[in-house]
């Protein structure tokens, strides 16, 4: 009895360890085949992504909000997996809150508002580029309540997001979606129509005024600043060659009583408006042409008028008292350029004879020591 007791013990002890064992892998069973079916009994799904497209890929669904505007939630499948997203993110990363069925119910008015409450997810991946958005003009214009302000969606859209590096047509494109008139006047112009031929070395929007952070055209620091953004390209030799124009306009314009003025408001301080003609005054802006165009601001039938912008009382002779971007030579401004070769000997041999008259008397208070 004493040696039969503890195998009977033993042996019960081996029937509860497989009992327990069995109720386990019964319940790891049923945990999986309930999860897997959780989003027709309003539980978590294992795949969040299958759940999700199983309701809301071509059922045609809608949601109305309180204004009685109406947004489709379909998602069109191909956009969605085609996009930058398609394989890195699931569902619920961006939509959190509705990864319970029924969802919750939408608290917002409109659809901008709704688009406006969600497009902040956006900076739990791309803080870097969130964080200088709010930098920009677009959010001064939704901090001052402007509900039309351009947010991440805008441009990049909510599910159909594709990488836009190297689309500079596209880019305008999109602009054009807020920006129409701007855009027209640009696609008329010698950038615009450049890159509609899909030319490299143009300008698009974002070249001028930034990405994520960007800044107002009308403020005093932009404006100061043109000129250096001009000069990215203008100031290139080897870009500028490809097209015949001179790379000089930049130096020629900083030697001129303009550019002598303009530099020194903006060593004293970029926040200071720059109160002389900088390269928008006079090329236009958006509709800028090329210098011979028949509409262009600088041709000469056309500069007088130019002119007159701020000089009110300028007459037809009144711009031939501007050399422009040429330097002076024997064929173009003839006195000008004199004048400058007499300067450049004149003035190196007057310090010249004014040293050596100055070591003469020295040498001759040496001598008479």
């Amino acid at each position: 009895m004493r040696q039969a007791l503890p195998n009977t013990v033993r042996a019960c002890c081996l029937w509860l360890v497989a009992i327990s064992l069995a109720l386990l892998i019964a319940a790891l069973l049923t945990h999986g085949w309930r999860t897997a079916n959780a989003h027709a009994e309003g539980g978590t799904p294992a795949d969040p992504n299958q759940a999700c497209l199983g309701c809301h890929a071509g059922a045609g669904k809608t949601m109305t909000f309180a204004s009685g505007e109406v947004l489709s939630v379909d998602i069109d499948l191909n956009a969605y997996h085609a996009s930058v997203h398609g394989a890195r993110l699931d569902c619920l990363d961006c939509h959190e809150r509705n990864g319970d069925y029924p969802h919750p119910a939408v608290e917002v008015r409109s659809r901008r508002d709704y688009a406006r409450a969600e497009y902040e997810t956006c900076y739990r991946c791309h803080f870097e580029e969130y964080t200088r958005s709010l930098d920009s003009t677009h959010y001064d214009a939704m901090a001052g309540g402007n509900a039309s302000a351009a947010i991440c969606t805008d441009c990049h859209t909510a599910h159909a997001v594709t990488s836009l590096k190297g689309q500079r047509q596209q880019i305008a494109l999109i602009c054009a979606n807020c920006h129409r008139d701007i855009y027209d006047q640009y696609a008329q112009s010698v950038h615009g129509a450049a890159l509609a031929e899909d030319n490299p070395d143009v300008p698009s929007c974002i070249d001028c005024h930034g990405v994520h952070d960007i800044s107002s055209a009308t403020t005093a620091s932009f404006r100061s600043n043109s000129v250096q953004l001009c000069s990215n390209c203008h100031s290139n030799q080897k870009l500028m060659s490809k097209y015949g124009i001179s790379a000089n306009v930049t130096k020629t314009y900083l030697d001129d009583f303009h550019g002598k003025t303009a530099g020194f408001y903006q060593e004293q301080s970029p926040s200071i408006w720059v109160g002389v003609a900088v390269c928008t005054d006079c090329h236009g802006v958006h509709n800028i042409k090329r210098p011979d165009d028949p509409g262009s601001s600088v041709i000469k039938a056309n500069l007088t008028t130019t002119c007159r912008r701020c000089h009110g009382n300028a007459t037809p002779n009144f711009p031939a008292a501007w050399l422009g971007h040429y330097e002076p030579s024997i064929n173009k401004a003839p006195i000008v350029f004199f004048v400058q070769q007499y300067y450049r000997f004149l003035i190196p041999l007057m310090v010249a004879g004014l040293g050596l008259n100055v070591a003469l008397d020295l040498w001759r208070l040496a001598r008479n020591r």
